[in-house]
């Protein structure tokens, strides 16, 4: 390839398409030395491309030099992807031990590819001004990143800066690997489960010693939390709850965030925070605090009035109550709602069984984008892992996983994984979504609560952004390789559908009569489940602020325990309880470090897009294929804001938001009842 004579030669003839395109296909599920063999196997498809980059002596160009460097992207995104899952919900703990090694490993050799001046000065040579926009766009946003990086610095900084992003990757995946594994359990006895549904109450039979043995899992923590009548109870379950990984995470905390403050100090930023933020639609840390205060504001009056409400409502029924704290704060919502609204969540579950909710979810997708949903035969990860394809007038377009239901040693949250990056003509796309829903064991219908399903499209959304946007020239703006702050808009708008009468009735049906959830119950559903938008919004100001705020001041000045109590009185309502360590298990740390805002940006954004759909064909109308092709399908090939004015015609405005906030109050809410 080094031969100038030789320039009609494939440079990619380096690096072949992955024959074992999945870990689990040779036994990385089951076996770590099989796993590792993989990874090893996609690192050194990771150099050998790298190395014919380097080897290049001919004018450099997209085709033979974006090209390979695309193709090592593509190696490291794969082998870091299905470690990653593996990490989060292999069986074996040596697996996931493993796995959690090969994200490490992973994790070297992209800080190693980010600091590679060699490489850095390869694209920088290239000439792009005949390229399409997509690859202008890919390659300048590159070109940014290495500079972000440091690659810019002398040979020393650049080793120090490798040392200290590896340090960090290390701390980050600790921390989250001590709450996937630091689940808690409690015991109660049955009287104080009084409240909670018949189906939660035959599934926790008593022990040996006559104690009920609850878990911090989400299908027994959320229950307890919304209908368990006993306060201590309650607060038990939320002390556990927040003390997940406490102490461990603590003291690897405050290394993390040591850590990255470094990071930005070698690369001459203030703060993490304007680092992190520095290639974001947000731009600083100090436009995100412009943000907040608008969030703020658009929020404090009505979280007001809602708190009022649910405080007067509180003392009726408990004229002794001092106060309402954290605790209780779903306990009492779902009391009020029930009486101000003749709603009781606990009535709409037997119309959520899981199977009828999946089946509906994915109805729902293959309606608005247009697209067929098939079992495949394909292996996963576990026998629980349902397998689908997606096809598209004939032709397979990509796959996705669900692992839905809890396991011993799985990770215990909600979220959307990349398995397979798609490249056009390379490889199809492929996602997994690994959840923690109920049901799961013989016999359990799995009955879910709204807010399940809420979560259920949500993380969907993410899905079909991976698949859809899975099309692209380039594996570096594949599926949802978009800033990390418009990454949360396809979930957040999707879930809106779950809001829509005709969709729910589409699939909701209750799981022993098979009667459609009436159209009354509908409409009480959703005015309950507008009261306490303000409130809720309350709570995401408090976790972005404390993101935020841990990334953005010296961390030798950072008392953990102290920040998180002094925020919360400042942005809640609800009584302090001692002994909460919420930071701890507060994962998107990690993830999102500063930058958890995207929520709540997103938000606006999802909302205004929601908003173009027309409400008396959600899924028939033209919206659907127009923010498929501009939003979706694009992948990362342009700016988060192009495609929001793409889609728009113009810039996210406040006011759908500030209509959903506010919706409760569009109708005068009924007066309490005792």
């Amino acid at each position: 390839m080094s031969n100038p004579n030789a320039a009609s030669v494939d440079p990619m003839a380096a690096v072949s398409v992955c024959n074992e395109l999945h870990a689990w296909e040779c036994g990385g599920g089951q076996s770590a030395e099989a796993l590792s063999n993989w990874v090893s196997e996609r690192l050194a498809a990771h150099e050998a491309a790298l190395a014919a980059l380097l080897a290049i002596d001919t004018p450099r160009t997209p085709e033979n030099t974006l090209r390979l460097y695309d193709a090592a992207l593509e190696q490291l995104s794969l082998a870091g992807a299905q470690a990653g899952v593996l990490n989060s919900v292999a069986a074996d703990k040596a697996v996931r031990d493993q796995a959690q090694r090969e994200v490490q490993r992973v994790a070297m050799a992209g800080s190693a590819l980010s600091l590679n001046r060699a490489v850095y000065d390869a694209l920088s040579a290239m000439r792009i001004d005949h390229c399409n926009a997509a690859t202008t766009h890919y390659v300048e946003r590159t070109l940014l990143s290495y500079r972000l990086a440091g690659v810019d610095k002398d040979e020393e900084t650049r080793e120090h800066l490798k040392k200290l992003h590896e340090r960090a990757t290390q701390h980050s995946l600790q921390f989250s690997r001590n709450i996937q594994e630091g689940g808690k359990t409690i015991t109660a006895t049955r009287a104080e489960l009084d409240g909670l549904p018949e189906d939660y109450l035959d599934r926790h039979q008593p022990n040996a010693d006559g104690d009920i043995v609850l878990t911090t899992d989400q299908p027994d923590m959320q229950p307890v939390m919304t209908f368990a009548s006993n306060a201590g109870l309650r607060q038990r379950m939320f002390l556990a709850y927040n003390t997940r990984a406490y102490p461990a995470n603590k003291e690897i905390l405050e290394q993390l965030l040591t850590t990255r403050q470094e990071i930005a100090d070698v690369l001459g930023f203030r703060s993490w925070a304007d680092l992190a933020t520095a290639d974001q639609m947000m731009g600083s840390a100090a436009n995100v605090r412009e943000f907040l205060k608008k969030l703020d504001e658009s929020s404090c009056e009505g979280a007001a009035r809602e708190v009022e409400r649910v405080v007067e409502f509180a003392r009726k029924r408990q004229p002794n109550l001092e106060s309402i704290d954290m605790s209780s704060r779903g306990y009492w919502y779902e009391q009020f709602r029930r009486a101000a609204y003749e709603f009781d969540s606990q009535s709409v579950r037997p119309y959520f069984p899981y199977a009828k909710v999946e089946a509906g979810v994915l109805d729902t997708a293959a309606r608005l984008f247009k697209v067929e949903f098939r079992p495949s035969p394909s292996p996963a990860w576990d026998e629980a892992v349902s397998v689908y394809e997606v096809w598209e007038g004939g032709k397979l377009v990509g796959r996705f996983y669900l692992d839905m239901h809890p396991r011993e040693g799985k990770d215990k949250w909600f979220s959307a994984h990349p398995v397979v990056t798609g490249v056009r003509g390379r490889y199809l796309p492929e996602a997994a979504l690994i959840c923690n829903f109920p049901g799961g064991d013989p016999g359990d219908p799995g009955l879910m609560q709204y807010s399940d399903v809420v979560t259920f499209f949500h993380e969907f959304g993410h899905l079909m952004h991976a698949i859809l946007g899975g099309h692209t020239e380039w594996a570096g703006i594949s599926g949802f390789a978009t800033e990390g702050d418009f990454i949360e808009v396809p979930s957040q708008m999707l879930e809106e559908f779950f809001r829509d009468e005709k969709v729910l009735q589409a699939f909701a049906r209750h799981y022993q009569t098979g009667e459609t959830l009436p159209s009354e119950t509908i409409k009480k559903m959703k005015k309950a489940g507008s009261f306490g938008r303000a409130d809720g919004m309350r709570t995401q100001i408090y976790y972005t602020t404390l993101s935020l705020d841990l990334h953005d001041q010296d961390p030798k000045q950072i008392d953990l325990d102290r920040s998180i109590r002094a925020l919360y009185e400042r942005f809640q309502p609800w009584q302090w309880i001692d002994g909460n360590r919420m930071y701890c298990s507060f994962g998107h740390l990690t993830g999102y470090s500063s930058n958890y805002y995207t929520y709540a940006f997103d938000k606006v954004i999802a909302l205004d897009f929601f908003g173009q759909f027309d409400p008396a064909d959600l899924l028939g109308g033209e919206a659907g294929a127009r923010y498929r092709k501009t939003v979706l399908e694009q992948g990362g090939s342009k700016p988060g804001r192009e495609m929001v004015r793409d889609f728009l015609g113009r810039d996210e405005e406040f006011q759908a938001f500030t209509k959903w906030l506010n919706e409760e109050f569009e109708e005068q809410i009924p007066a309490s009842s005792s």
